[in-house]
């Protein structure tokens, strides 16, 4: 069984812990996965498996159970004759009505470790986390990055090159490893996934009267990764499209997608104000496979999609991510983790002198001493220029270590 380690390291370090472990990601991202190898280290540590009780809601096994109700009572019977702690592992747990509040009284009438999934990001917003206040930790998990996509596809270190544009294209999800080697068998399987993520997790979960719409607006953003968008913008395409739409009607479908973690926000951060701005955002795809599934692979676009693999793995390694702004200039991503700042600029070649001189000079104007870099696909070594670092983009993605200061 392949692993994955930045997400089981994390989460061994809470096993036993009295802490609720709420795992979130889209669909198909690797969550139940992640439970079976958190099963296996629970076995590994002597856990017997009668004491391990595990339920999927996606199963309609479980159909009777998507009740607070239901699922108190089952488990509670179920762990009658258990003496020792219990360790509860619920898959998909959005699928309960009012779960928070069996999830609850779990932690008040059992000796357990409660271990939950879900496919939305606002899992715990307003009154559910008051329900748990203090009383959990959140892990959000993402398709495989660059780094665990050669792990599980085996790629040897001579198709690191050649993989890494596959990996532009189909994206990383993990059941891709699993399929044929072949263009067809992962569009099927991206379509799935697809439609099952809007069709289940935005367009049922959130009452979408008119599914067409939400679709138009993501084949937009889709086409416009890393572009400013702004909501009048949308509104004039779909107008010229002949739909006429309200502006807080296209956020309302944009605040579905981001829930369903379908799209993630990259706000815009005023450098000089040390403030977030409102609107005026960028949006980048959760995965790359599902704009290949919906609008094929355009060599054109190659700079999109750097930008949106780079933003990924920002968040990966744990940073907030923005966008820079100072007066007329920006910059690709501010990543803030704690009191650390790191200054991103993504393109897709150096090419000659005046692609270097636009790359740097944003970089060059901020005025503290974090790190700063420029990304890109070239092999030779650019140097450093006033401080700020050239990487190769596959480095970047492969070395957690040599960026930072």
């Amino acid at each position: 069984m392949k692993n994955r380690t930045l997400y089981t390291n994390e989460l061994s370090k809470y096993i036993d812990n009295e802490l609720v472990k709420i795992i979130i990601g889209i669909r198909r991202s690797g969550k139940s996965f992640l439970l079976k190898l958190l099963k296996k280290q629970l076995k590994e540590k002597g856990i017997s498996t009668k004491n391990i009780i595990e339920l999927n809601f996606e199963s309609m096994k479980y159909f009777d159970y998507r009740n607070y109700k239901a699922l108190y009572k089952y488990i509670m019977e179920k762990s009658e004759s258990l003496n020792e702690k219990i360790y509860l592992i619920f898959d998909e747990i959005q699928e309960v009505s009012k779960w928070e509040n069996a999830i609850r009284s779990f932690l008040v009438d059992l000796d357990c470790d409660i271990y939950l999934t879900g496919s939305n990001a606002h899992l715990l917003s307003g009154e559910l986390s008051t329900y748990l206040a203090g009383r959990f930790i959140e892990l959000k998990i993402y398709p495989l990055s660059f780094k665990e996509y050669l792990n599980f596809h085996d790629i040897e270190q001579n198709k690191i090159e050649n993989a890494f544009y596959d990996y532009l294209k189909y994206g990383g999800f993990p059941g891709l490893y699993n399929l044929p080697n072949d263009e067809n068998v992962y569009n099927q399987y991206l379509d799935g996934i697809y439609n099952s993520v809007l069709l289940k997790d935005v367009i049922q979960r959130n009452n979408i009267r008119n599914p067409e719409l939400l679709k138009l607006i993501l084949w937009y953003i889709m086409d416009n990764i890393g572009q400013i968008f702004s909501g009048k913008n949308i509104s004039n395409y779909l107008k010229d499209q002949g739909r006429k739409v309200g502006i807080e009607t296209i956020y309302k479908y944009i605040e579905a997608l981001i829930d369903a973690m379908v799209i993630y926000p990259a706000k815009r951060y005023d450098i000089k104000g040390k403030k977030i701005l409102k609107r005026l955002e960028k949006y980048y795809l959760a995965d790359l496979g599902l704009r290949f599934n919906v609008l094929g692979y355009r060599k054109n676009d190659i700079s999109q999609l750097l930008e949106n693999i780079v933003y990924l793995e920002l968040l990966r390694k744990g940073y907030k991510v923005y966008v820079g702004k100072e007066n007329d200039r920006e910059i690709d991503f501010i990543g803030i983790k704690r009191n650390e700042k790191l200054y991103i600029q993504v393109t897709y070649i150096l090419s000659n002198d005046k692609v270097i001189e636009r790359e740097y000079k944003p970089l060059k104007k901020v005025e503290d001493n974090y790190p700063k870099l420029v990304l890109s696909l070239d092999k030779m070594p650019i140097g450093v220029q006033e401080g700020i670092q050239w990487m190769n983009i596959i480095d970047f993605l492969l070395d957690d270590e040599s960026y930072s200061n």
